[in-house]
């Protein structure tokens, strides 16, 4: 048997040092992805609802013009029957200015008060009908682009994830957590709202991290600190980009801390809430769950911090 008198072949398996390393870097990719997912996502569920919106509206007076050429051809059937002159009626429909045609046949004695009043309200209902339609088909274009948007996000973030929980198993640091976890009691020095921010998000702790979560089951870091801060009456922006500009003007130093401050990191891409005792609460990332810890010991470049 020969033996190799070479160089030994090196170790392909990652060091303990490096998977963390590895990890980290994919923890903070994966904050970005996720953020432009929840943006895209935001945008898709604004533009959806506006085209809900013209849609509605653009059936509803799709009705009232229907409604209101019944009357329109009931009135011209009627007059035939007395042997009126309706030959011009039909110009209403197909005219560039029915309005002068209205006043025109009003001057002429051609249509009694009541009549001219239908036929001006089926020609004021109809005049807009097109421009409606049209406001409504664009909308639901837009939608149907930021749907794509979303779903080229969430193709990205199962990659990431694939490969984080892949990691993290060799690691031995997967924690699927419990959606139904009730978590654990608050006893901070916390007062206010910031209490009942606190108290919330304590009692978050033990479910798991889902990208795009807002609760119950789950959340991500903006999803945490957005439901925390409602159930205190406070209504903050989804994302962290947005929760960051929203407190644009409510900045505070990051050796100024208090119960309920939130603390973005890696560069906006993360964003938790401070506890107190120098701890905080937030959801980190896919295979972790809400948990507690302490700020000495995250770990993330911190960016600055907003007081709601």
């Amino acid at each position: 048997m020969l033996i190799p008198t070479g160089p030994a072949l090196s170790d392909p398996r990652p060091t303990l040092g490096q998977a963390k390393a590895k990890l980290e870097k994919l923890n903070d990719k994966a904050d970005k992805v996720v953020d432009q997912y929840n943006t895209a996502n935001e945008r898709y569920k604004k533009a959806k609802s506006t085209y809900t919106k013209l849609n509605e509206s653009y059936q509803r007076k799709l009705e009232t013009v229907a409604e209101l050429r019944e009357q329109v051809v009931g009135m011209a059937v009627d007059s035939y029957k007395l042997g009126e002159d309706v030959t011009s009626w039909p110009g209403l429909f197909g005219s560039d200015n029915p309005s002068a045609l209205l006043s025109g046949w009003a001057v002429a004695g051609q249509l009694s008060r009541e009549r001219a009043e239908k036929l001006a309200a089926f020609n004021e209902a109809n005049k807009g009908l097109k421009a409606e339609r049209d406001k409504a088909q664009e909308a639901l274009q837009d939608a149907d682009e930021e749907r794509d948007a979303v779903e080229k996000e969430r193709s990205e973030i199962r990659k990431l994830i694939a490969q984080q929980k892949k990691l993290l198993k060799k690691l031995g640091a997967y924690n699927p957590g419990n959606p139904n976890s009730t978590g654990i009691k608050y006893t901070g020095p916390a007062s206010g709202n910031a209490a009942a921010v606190l108290r919330f998000a304590f009692a978050q702790v033990g479910k798991p991290y889902i990208y795009g979560g807002t609760g119950p089951r789950g959340y991500d870091c903006s999803g945490l600190t957005q439901a925390a801060w409602r159930a205190a009456g406070v209504s903050l922006p989804r994302t962290t980009w947005q929760q960051w500009a929203w407190g644009a003007g409510r900045k505070v130093s990051l050796d100024s801390l208090q119960p309920g401050d939130l603390i973005f990191s890696e560069g906006l891409g993360h964003v938790s809430i401070y506890a107190g005792n120098g701890q905080i609460v937030h959801a980190p990332q896919t295979g972790d769950v809400v948990k507690v810890v302490k700020l000495s010991q995250y770990g993330r470049r911190l960016v600055g911090a907003v007081r709601p």
